[in-house]
C-alpha cells in the first residue's frame, strides 16, 4: 500500500481508478477506511469515472500515530489531509467526503485551504460549540478507562448504548486504533472543536450534508447550524437503515452536480479559467 510521512506518522492510504477526479474519502473517530466500508459508509463507491482515495487517518487502521495528544486535534488532522491532497493532487481540487471525525477534518481543512476543494460532503457531523463539552468529558472518562481496564472495557462499554435506527443493521465491530494509542487518540478528539460557525460560512464550496436521527454523539442540531452557515448547502437525514443506503448515489449526484457547475462558470477545480 502507498504511504506518504508527515510528521511523527505515515499515512496509508490506496486510491482506485486510473483516471478522473480525485475523490478524498475520511473515516470517523475510531474506525478506518475498511470498517467504515463495513458500516456501509463507502460513498465513494457509486461514481464512476473518478478517482478514490482512500486513506486511514493518523493512528487508525493501517496509519501510524506517535503519543501526542495534540497530533490528534482536528486541526492537526487537516493538516495531515492537506499534506495527503498535496501529495497526491497538488494541482487541482478534489471532492472530500467524511465521515463524524472526518467531517470535522474536512471542515477544518477547507476553512485553512478552501481552493484545494470542489466539493464537501460532510456525514453526521459531530457534537460542536456549546454541546462540545459535555462530550470531551466522555471521551476522557473513556480514555480513563482504556488505560484502566483495557480496551475490551471500552467495547462493552459502547456495545450498551442502543445505536441510531439508521444503522440498526450495523455490524458490531472494535475499534481500529492499536490499545496503546487508543486512549491518547480519545484525549485529542476531546480537545477538538470544529470552527467558529463565523468562519464556517465563508465556505464557498458546493457542500453536502448527511445526517441521521437519533445519535446524541451526531446530533441534527450540528447538522442543521452547519446548513445555516453554508450557503446553498443541501441537508439529508437518514431515519432507517434504507436512508443510508441512498447515501452512495446522493453524493455521487452531489460530486456531478459540482462538476457540471464549475465547467458551467468555466473553471476547473480550482477555480482557475479552463
Amino acid at each position: 500500500m502507498p504511504g506518504l510521512d508527515v510528521e511523527d506518522a505515515r499515512l496509508d492510504y490506496d486510491i482506485a481508478g486510473d483516471s478522473g477526479p480525485l475523490v478524498v474519502q475520511l473515516h470517523g473517530l475510531t474506525s478506518c477506511r475498511e470498517r467504515d466500508a463495513a458500516l456501509g459508509l463507502d460513498l465513494g463507491r457509486a461514481l464512476c469515472g473518478h478517482r478514490i482515495m482512500r486513506y486511514d487517518a493518523r493512528g487508525h487502521g493501517r496509519s501510524t500515530g506517535s503519543a501526542d495528544v495534540a497530533s490528534y486535534a482536528w486541526p492537526a488532522l487537516a493538516k495531515d489531509l492537506l499534506a495527503l491532497i498535496d501529495h497526491v493532487s497538488p494541482d487541482v481540487g478534489v471532492h472530500g467526503v467524511g465521515t463524524s471525525m472526518g467531517a470535522a477534518t474536512l471542515l477544518h481543512a477547507a476553512v485553512q485551504a478552501p481552493q484545494r476543494f470542489a466539493s464537501l460532503t460532510l456525514v453526521v457531523p459531530p457534537t460542536a460549540w456549546e454541546t462540545r463539552r459535555e462530550r470531551a468529558d466522555a471521551y476522557r472518562a473513556n480514555a480513563d478507562l482504556v488505560e484502566r481496564e483495557g480496551v475490551d472495557a471500552f467495547v462493552e462499554l459502547g456495545s450498551a448504548n442502543p445505536d441510531p435506527p439508521a444503522l440498526a443493521d450495523a455490524p458490531r465491530t472494535r475499534p481500529s486504533v492499536a490499545e496503546p494509542l487508543l486512549a491518547t487518540v480519545l484525549r485529542g478528539a476531546a480537545s477538538s472543536n470544529l470552527p467558529a460557525l463565523q468562519t464556517i460560512a465563508e465556505i464557498a464550496v458546493p457542500t453536502l450534508i448527511l445526517a441521521w436521527a437519533d445519535d446524541p454523539s451526531h446530533p441534527l442540531r450540528t447538522a442543521e447550524l452547519l446548513h445555516q452557515a453554508i450557503r446553498g448547502s443541501r441537508r439529508i437525514v437518514a431515519r432507517t437503515p434504507y436512508g443510508i443506503m441512498a447515501w452512495p448515489a446522493l453524493f455521487a449526484d452531489h460530486v456531478t452536480d459540482a462538476e457540471r457547475r464549475l465547467a458551467g462558470a468555466g473553471l476547473a477545480a480550482t477555480g482557475a479559467p479552463v
